[in-house]
């Protein structure tokens, strides 16, 4: 069993109490309200502070951007984000805990049917800001532009965008109610959620939240906390390869 020693506990939690930053804006991840959080991000900060033998708390955010300030900032000790270029130079991952994926909604009578046909000149795809998938698509696209809002499907719709972007459980929703709508089924990119904390951390700490994750995917935890947030099992992901 992974437990963290005093030397870990003071590292990532200097203040004595664990300070995680929970992003309520990923669905998936996160459910509830400031006040009363849940989901799989909530349960794996309280374990994580559990094996430190510290208290826990949980501080919350509307969009991964607000989540990662707030732990480049100093305000809390551990975050839970995609994996993404842009914020590996200052955060510490963990290999990944959840897989989800980045899906394209067009307008049902849209001439776009796949994901590259939407790399093209003219195509305007709205983003949430500051999400995995706007660092993503601004890293890669060479034709399309990225528009960004506070969430993709109403910058979308307010500016009559030709493309939406976001996470597949949500946005299959947003189409299932929007009958004018469609899914480009493909997904455009992999996200690949992990457990983070800053590049200052000793090894030794980056360490114990590697090979916790690791167990907690092993053991069955992910999987269970994915249940009980009503998210499919299959979102956990499968476990690093060795001297990953």
């Amino acid at each position: 069993m992974t437990t963290g020693t005093p030397a870990i506990a003071k590292d990532l939690a200097p203040h004595g109490t664990l300070r995680a930053s929970i992003n309520l804006g990923n669905p998936v991840l996160a459910q509830g309200t400031p006040e009363a959080p849940a989901g799989i991000t909530v349960d794996l900060a309280r374990e994580i502070a559990a094996r430190l033998d510290v208290p826990v708390e949980l501080l919350c955010f509307d969009a991964a951007r607000k989540s990662y300030e707030a732990m480049a900032e100093g305000r809390a000790d551990l975050c839970f984000l995609a994996v993404e270029p842009a914020r590996e130079a200052e955060v510490a991952f963990t290999a990944p805990y959840v897989v989800i994926e980045g899906v394209y909604a067009v307008p049902r009578d849209s001439d776009l049917t796949t994901v590259a046909e939407v790399d093209r000149p003219g195509v305007r795809i709205g983003v949430k800001r500051g999400s995995a998938y706007d660092l993503f698509l601004s890293r890669t696209l060479r034709h399309a532009s990225v528009v960004r809002g506070e969430d993709g499907v109403e910058a979308f719709g307010a500016e009559g965008l030709e493309v939406a972007a976001g996470i597949r459980q949500p946005m299959t929703e947003f189409v299932a109610a929007h009958p004018e709508l469609r899914l480009i089924e493909d997904r455009f990119m992999q996200i690949r959620q992990a457990v983070g904390t800053t590049r200052t951390r000793h090894p030794e700490t980056v360490r114990f939240l590697h090979d916790l994750v690791e167990e907690l995917k092993a053991n069955g935890f992910v999987a269970n906390a994915l249940r009980r947030a009503h998210q499919p099992e299959t979102l956990a992901a499968p476990l690093a390869r060795p001297g990953s």
